[in-house]
């Protein structure tokens, strides 16, 4: 039986370690629990089919993560996990001007010839899109995605820890440190307690080259905070059913169970260190942007703000592979705003990697030389 550690229990480490213990490995995910892993903030779109991004290997990634999730999730299921997080509720591609609505409906006609999974492609005039989100401001037509899901991040990773667990996988709590003879990793230390293994996967976001300088490894990830707002309304029935929103800026709208909306998120670059402050400029721009698209969340109750970091690796595209010059260590990162799309699916390949099986990805499209120096 290969012994696999996984250090990092975000989406991309728990769905790894999760895939690892079904294929019958002996499995171990350390995390140290840091402020502002990205996962633990998120609440997510799965409708990668309309992005404008021309960067064909980014959507091929994503594209794979979206078809992967009904069967994950169905998985999990048929396990206990009712609570994934998770509802195919479809989509609102939002927009004024019909002319960008007709380039939306034509655009997902196009992507759909090889991603069935798009479903249903419906356009609505602006009384069906308004009663479709009854918060939605007045003058917008929309082009409606049946195949488009919604998704809580800390659900997801939670659903998949305990399920990780009960296949017999181990979490261990805490600061881990890579051990390794020569050029060989032969596993990790936290605190006084040493563990071998046969392989060690590094899934630590925007923390990983913390990790993974002490090997003389200089990896390039960046990070940008995102601040995502929680609110609750009054008097609205049944929200957990309404279609996400997508509307032409970079803000969301999300709509959950219990009266629940997520306004989302900022895009903070200029930033020093790991700053997990709710700051008033992060919650001004996300509500002068939220409440333009809902001016009725105005009277709504401010639940929480969550703070995370996206990590991004050169050319914004995630790089994923065995590290160069050193056996048994395989590493990912750069998944981005993507990542609660890509994240299932990139373990799944992960997983196969460190079992020696065929992957279902051209590695050579997110080379992992690209992030170290």
């Amino acid at each position: 039986m290969r012994k696999v550690i996984v250090i990092g229990a975000g989406i991309l480490g728990a769905s790894t370690a999760y895939q690892l213990a079904k294929m019958g490995a002996e499995v171990f995910i350390v995390d140290r629990k840091d402020q502002g892993q990205a996962t633990d903030a998120a609440a997510g779109i799965i409708c990668p089919w309309l992005s404008q991004r021309r960067n064909q290997a980014w959507y091929q990634l994503a594209k794979a993560g979206a078809r992967f999730y009904p069967e994950l999730i169905k998985e999990l299921e048929s396990e206990g996990e009712a609570d994934t997080g998770y509802a195919q509720v479809g989509a609102l591609c939002i927009h004024d001007d019909l002319e960008k609505i007709r380039m939306l409906e034509e655009r997902a006609y196009l992507r759909k010839a090889d991603a069935p999974e798009v479903g249903e492609i419906t356009r609505h005039n602006e009384q069906e899109t308004h009663e479709l989100f009854p918060l939605l401001a007045e003058g917008y037509h929309s082009v409606h995605i049946s195949g488009a899901a919604r998704i809580d991040g800390r659900a997801l990773r939670d659903a998949l820890v305990r399920s990780t667990q009960r296949n017999g996988a181990v979490l261990i709590n805490g600061d881990a440190t890579i051990k390794y003879q020569s050029n060989r990793v032969t596993g990790i230390t936290v605190g006084e307690e040493s563990y071998s293994a046969d392989k060690v996967i590094v899934c630590a976001g925007a923390w990983a080259n913390q990790l993974l300088q002490p090997l003389g490894i200089d990896f390039k990830v960046s990070y940008q905070k995102a601040q995502i707002m929680h609110l609750q309304v009054a008097d609205r029935q049944d929200t957990g059913t309404w279609p996400v929103i997508m509307p032409p800026t970079d803000q969301y709208l999300l709509s959950f169970d219990n009266q629940k909306i997520v306004i989302g998120a900022t895009h903070e670059n200029e930033i020093e260190g790991y700053d997990t402050r709710v700051t008033a400029g992060g919650m001004q721009e996300i509500l002068n942007k939220g409440l333009v698209l809902a001016p009725d969340l105005a009277n709504s109750t401010l639940q929480e703000v969550r703070v995370g970091f996206r990590p991004f690796t050169p050319g914004f595209l995630p790089v994923i592979g065995a590290v160069p010059g050193w056996d048994d260590l395989i590493a990912a990162n750069g998944l981005g705003a993507s990542g609660l799309t890509m994240g299932p699916f990139i373990g799944s390949q992960l997983a196969k990697m460190a079992l020696g099986m065929d992957l279902d990805i051209n590695l050579n499209d997110y080379e992992i030389r690209k992030a170290i120096e």
